[in-house]
């Protein structure tokens, strides 16, 4: 098996071929194989294809390959009606709106009036909300089709992506692997071309874990800026909500979108923190401003805390991958600094000392639980539970029991976080204290910034590679930190590892690049360092397409 490393837009067209088992184009008018915002409206506009042809073929598509990945819990009855709608407005020449006919999957943590919001969880299968996520509906005012809802880890507590109700879902990459998460269901199904764009949290990694894992782009955006109104909380200080895409420019788009709903007075104060000015910004538009932004005299912090150096088959293709950025990145004029401050950045310390999720989320999610418009719903069953101690009530860590629905998967490590949340409040007085040293490391943050003069943190999204399906966790993330300052954060794909016979491709890499925590805004300094990411792969990867192109052949028949 060769081993190879090809570029982002060859390796998803690599990946695309081989998930079908086939090079032919489908039999539908759209072939949604690598799709993206771009091709969908020019397959629209130009009269190649209907929004219904766009939608089936995704749905299609989903039916064909999910039973592989297991990345999708629910599919949306009335998306062909709204692809019919929207087709009815494209002929009468009414087809407004930034993802008009764009296909898009719901983590199952955002509301949708269509659907039950579940969190994965047997539990709340018939938890069926009145109306839609102020984001879900923001995007369906911008034309997006919702097509369903995409699988987590239950509740969205861990990384493995494992639930009760959508089970396990697997790497599309590496079937032995997890897609990452708990946003696994949405990573795998955009990788898989299940959808242009999922929708994704993010208390600690949840967004840039499975973008990392599935070789895609996120942007996990600055606290406040995107309304978490609707969607199934965990903590009011870390929660985040944003999308996972292939490309950057759709990502921008969406956030973009996303972003739009602004101050959201009845769902979510914290965007109370979002200035005016700052609602309305068109980050496609900024992004395209700034494509000609090189990177001399651009200086990044290399984190060196957040890598793992001891040699391993997992460590070593990440610290590789990782040197290799690095390298490519100071070939094209940027300067990288190391930090190397392991008191100030030790992940595993920040997580034990400061992670305020644990007195969070009980209060957090009773309150979510008893919003009367999540049991108004004709089809909500009147016995879906009020408090989170309902749903763990007769729980134990073999998974046994539940309120009423048979069993659900507890993982250990989600068992045991759950019990200390139901003794912790934020009326405890450690709460106060974790509190003053989360103000602390976000000044902290700043102030190491401002001394090696640097615009934006460089690292590794995982020290290692993603874990195995069956671990006990997600070891060796990174996203501590962006999670706790409320920093905007972006993930990008930046190699693999090498192929194997599970992983013909290789295992996906992928790095965060963190921005000035500010409040009110997504740090530009990170959009503009992305716009050179074809660059760092024409620097990294010396690999001749030609070379590339003559080894489809032989992976489309081993991947999957």
């Amino acid at each position: 098996m060769l081993s190879l490393k090809p570029s982002i837009r060859l390796l998803t067209t690599v990946f695309v071929l081989a998930i079908s088992g086939h090079a032919s184009a489908q039999s539908l008018g759209f072939d949604s194989r690598e799709a993206t915002i771009a091709t969908v409206h020019h397959a629209l506009y130009t009269g190649l294809s209907s929004c219904r042809e766009v939608v089936s073929s995704f749905l299609t598509r989903i039916e064909t390959h999910n039973p592989k990945i297991n990345a999708i819990i629910a599919l949306n009855p009335a998306a062909l009606a709204t692809a019919d709608a929207l087709d009815e407005a494209l002929a009468q020449g009414n087809a407004t709106g930034p993802l008009f006919c764009v296909p898009v999957l719901l983590k199952d943590n955002f509301d949708f009036a269509g659907l039950p919001t579940t969190g994965g969880n047997l539990d709340l299968a018939s938890l069926r909300p009145a109306a839609s996520a102020s984001t879900v509906a923001a995007l369906q005012r911008a034309g997006a089709v919702v097509l369903g809802k995409a699988n987590l880890h239950e509740l969205a507590l861990e990384g493995l992506s494992v639930s009760s109700l959508g089970g396990q879902t697997r790497n599309p990459y590496d079937a032995s692997r997890t897609p990452g998460g708990s946003s696994g269901g949405s990573g795998a199904a955009v990788a898989a071309g299940f959808a242009v764009l999922a929708t994704g949290t993010d208390t600690v990694n949840s967004l840039r874990s499975p973008a990392s894992a599935n070789n895609l782009f996120s942007v996990r955006p600055t606290r406040g800026l995107v309304s978490r109104s609707g969607v199934m909380p965990i903590s009011y200080t870390q929660d985040a909500a944003g999308v996972i895409a292939r490309s950057l420019e759709d990502v921008a788009a969406a956030l973009t979108v996303m972003a739009g709903v602004g101050y959201d007075v009845d769902g979510d104060n914290a965007t109370a923190l979002i200035p005016e000015s700052s609602v309305g910004v068109d980050y496609g538009a900024e992004l395209a401003a700034a494509s000609s932004t090189g990177l001399d005299g651009v200086r990044l912090g290399l984190l060196e805390p957040f890598f793992n150096r001891t040699a391993s088959p997992e460590n070593d293709p990440v610290n590789e991958a990782m040197d290799a950025v690095v390298g490519a990145l100071e070939a094209a004029g940027a300067t990288v600094v190391r930090i190397n401050d392991a008191a100030l950045f030790n992940v595993t310390s920040m997580a034990a000392e400061l992670d305020t999720q644990r007195f969070e989320y009980r209060e957090s999610m009773d309150a979510y639980l008893q919003n009367p418009g999540h049991h108004a719903s004709s089809n909500s069953s009147s016995s879906s539970p009020r408090t989170l101690a309902d749903i763990y009530a007769t729980n134990n860590t073999s998974g046994s029991g539940g309120a009423g629905n048979g069993s659900f998967v507890v993982i250990p490590a989600q068992y045991e976080y759950v019990t200390t949340s139901l003794r912790s409040s934020t009326a405890n007085d450690t709460y106060a204290a974790v509190q003053s040293g989360v103000r602390n490391l976000t000044l902290a943050l700043a102030s190491t910034l401002s001394a090696h003069r640097v615009s934006a943190l460089i690292y590794p999204e995982q020290r290692n590679l993603v874990v195995p399906v069956g671990s006990a966790s997600q070891a060796g993330r990174n996203g501590i930190l962006a999670a706790l300052t409320g920093s905007p954060v972006v993930t990008v794909p930046v190699g693999f590892s090498e192929a194997t016979e599970e992983a013909p491709l290789g295992v996906p890499i992928g790095m965060e690049i963190l921005g000035r925590p500010v409040a009110w805004c997504l740090c530009l300094q990170s959009l503009s360092l992305l716009l050179n990411v074809p660059l760092m792969f024409t620097l990294i990867d010396k690999r001749s397409e030609k070379k590339l192109k003559e080894s489809v052949a032989t992976i489309a028949t081993d991947i999957l």
